[in-house]
């Protein structure tokens, strides 16, 4: 049981390092699609991103969700959300990444997880422990910096991040699996989508019918690229626990950071350098409270099973 246990572990984590991998080194993939413009490719994603995970629902028979759901209009309301702000998210990236903002959005992705944060304490009404509240501020400091060396307000970075952390408290409502969200929401975007690529193909400025079949065929990839990380990641999530999950969040922000220097040559100014370096401290912080919490809960899991009584004073202070 216990090698069978050490092997599902290591899948979990195989597969949780090529999501994040290939969510990471996406910023090489989208400059191929170029002379598209980004709201061709966004569609394109759409569009074949529907196709992609219907083919993978055909295949492993998995049909029930869509009936429940179906059936349930709260849960649909809030596919629309997740639909309309992911919408959102990946124009907004596409753009960035083709326009030479590789490193700006990278940095949304780092602040992420405080946006996250912000969030619950504004919608959810969370309550931060110090050391949160330490990260907030540490990355609100961040963004004022930025926004003096940009010269304005790193909006690609808060865009990229509000949106993420939307759609993520929005899926974490409906509760769905990765693939079928995926393909419910996709399901909403794809009549507009559609609607949209037959509209510039009337004006002639449709690329997939006019550059060739390798350009045709790299836009239809769009469909694997969105969702075979959506797999993997899925596979990951059922196998690894979530503090490992949360680590491995970074390597993608990581991996566009780097490859906005080392691979675009994008500019990195002093005052850049120091927002994310703030980010960063901030994302330690985080990091760190989060492990201590699960080792804090991990020594009251075991005082319950030994001391119930020690259990309840140990509690209080997780």
């Amino acid at each position: 049981m216990a090698g069978t246990s050490k092997g599902e572990h290591r899948i979990g984590l195989l597969n949780g390092i090529a999501a994040y991998g290939m969510w990471g080194l996406v910023p090489l993939f989208w400059p191929l699609l170029k002379p598209a413009g980004a709201m061709e490719i966004l569609a394109h994603r759409m569009v074949w991103s529907l196709v992609f995970v219907a083919v993978a629902l055909v295949f492993v028979r998995r049909w029930a969700w869509a009936g429940e759901l179906l059936r349930q209009p709260r849960r649909l309301a809030l596919i629309a959300v997740a639909a309309a702000v992911i919408t959102v998210n990946w124009g907004v990236y596409i753009w960035a990444v083709n326009s030479g903002h590789v490193v700006e959005a990278s940095l949304g992705y780092f602040i992420n997880p405080l946006m996250t944060i912000g969030l619950g304490v504004v919608l959810l009404k969370e309550r931060l422990r110090p050391a949160q509240w330490a990260a907030v501020g540490v990355g609100f400091a961040a963004v004022v910096v930025l926004t003096v060396g940009y010269g304005r307000p790193p909006w690609i970075s808060l865009c990229l991040a509000v949106s993420f952390a939307t759609y993520g408290l929005v899926k974490k409502k409906v509760g769905l699996g990765g693939v079928e969200s995926l393909a419910a929401e996709t399901a909403i975007q794809f009549l507009p989508a559609l609607a949209y690529l037959i509209w510039l193909s009337s004006r002639g400025d449709l690329t997939f019918a006019t550059e060739g079949p390798a350009h045709a065929t790299l836009l239809a990839s769009t469909g694997i690229v969105t969702a075979l990380p959506l797999v993997c990641f899925g596979a990951a999530a059922i196998r690894v626990p979530l503090s490992t999950l949360g680590l491995l969040q970074y390597l993608a922000p990581v991996f566009q950071f780097l490859l906005g220097i080392l691979y675009f040559h994008e500019a990195m100014p002093p005052e850049r350098w120091a927002g994310f370096a703030l980010v960063w401290l901030a994302l330690v912080l985080l990091t760190w409270d989060a492990m201590r919490s699960a080792r804090r809960a991990r020594v009251v899991a075991i005082s319950r099973r030994t001391d119930p009584a020690a259990a309840a004073v140990d509690a209080v202070d997780v």
